[in-house]
């Protein structure tokens, strides 16, 4: 992998924060150019793609390590959202109460699924156990994350359904995958030839989700009054979660004693947060648009951070594992 300073996507996301401030009308629900009804038909579409490229056998080659399976989705919707309770009663300034609730969805995400395998196979770990863990994850946030943003947003929010939320993210993405799962036989290897191609499709969904949501943010004045110092304090904050919850795995893996590989897994599948499933699910749980842009933004700091951090740590565990390999030799 190359160095980079900055990774292209992250740039994008702040190249595209920065346009919806200085245009906001084409992305906010006045506008005639419907780009938040696209950006819905294109998260169906990420997540059909999703299931041609995923196919049955990759989710059966790792059914019996349960340590690590646990180890990885205990720490995805328990360890997270534990955490953020905890820390609850700290947020005590009113920016730090309105920002609470972003956190907490923040910390019921699921994994994410293409970045995780890139990490354990940079690092050396246990790839086909990255990729059960996170393809897993991915179809356990349809139900877990709606389930824990309910006991929070019941009295917030008058038309929360749980049950009508569920539906709405089986349509959107559950049942996507499973057409993408029985059409792998026949389109699998043609996805696995455009991979790259199907990579920038995802990141453009994601970027026009992102472009919605703070369209209507800014358009609505959310933000004011969030000057320099807040968004500092908020990057301070997600980073401070992501060593948190690196930490606690590494621990527990040590109890474990799970193997190099596993512990890898664990590491990098156990700390990292989807923006895939976090830009799909802010449209469907928070109805009033002017919120989502600040529910997305810890999420895309801390989506920012983990490519950075993890990356660099990725990267030593591989010469560590060389030079030990070398001196063995």
């Amino acid at each position: 992998m190359k160095r980079r300073l900055v990774e292209p996507f992250v740039l994008a996301l702040l190249l595209t924060v920065l346009l919806a401030w200085l245009v906001p009308y084409p992305g906010t629900k006045q506008s005639p150019f419907h780009l938040d009804e696209i950006a819905g038909v294109g998260v169906s579409i990420i997540f059909l793609l999703y299931g041609i490229q995923l196919g049955p056998e990759k989710l059966k080659s790792g059914l019996t390590n349960m340590r690590l399976h646990l180890l990885v989705h205990l720490s995805t919707f328990v360890l997270f959202p534990l955490v953020i309770i905890l820390l609850k009663p700290l947020f005590v300034t009113v920016f730090l109460q309105k920002v609470w609730l972003p956190f907490f969805f923040l910390a019921v995400l699921p994994s994410t699924v293409s970045s995780s395998v890139v990490m354990v196979s940079l690092a050396e770990g246990n790839v086909p156990g990255a990729i059960f863990n996170a393809s897993i994850s991915s179809l356990l946030g349809i139900f877990i994350t709606p389930l824990w943003m309910s006991f929070f947003m019941q009295h917030q929010a008058s038309g929360f359904h749980l049950a009508d939320i569920t539906g709405k993210l089986m349509l959107q993405v559950l049942l996507p995958v499973t057409a993408g799962l029985l059409l792998h036989g026949r389109l699998g290897s043609y996805a696995a030839s455009v991979k790259k191609q199907l990579k920038l499709f995802d990141q453009f969904i994601i970027l026009l989700i992102v472009y919605c949501s703070f369209c209507d943010s800014f358009s609505s004045g959310i933000f004011n009054g969030f000057g320099p110092v807040y968004l500092l304090a908020m990057l301070l904050m997600v980073t401070a979660l992501l060593f948190i919850a690196y930490g606690a795995i590494w621990l527990v893996s040590r109890l474990l004693h799970l193997n190099r590989e596993d512990s890898i897994t664990a590491l990098f599948c156990g700390s990292k947060k989807s923006l895939v499933h976090g830009s799909v699910m802010s449209k469907v749980l928070f109805t009033g648009p002017a919120g989502t842009g600040l529910v997305l933004l810890p999420l895309m700091m801390y989506h920012a951070v983990q490519l950075f951090i993890i990356s660099i740590i990725a990267g030593r565990m591989r010469r560590k594992h060389q030079q030990a390999l070398t001196g063995h030799a």
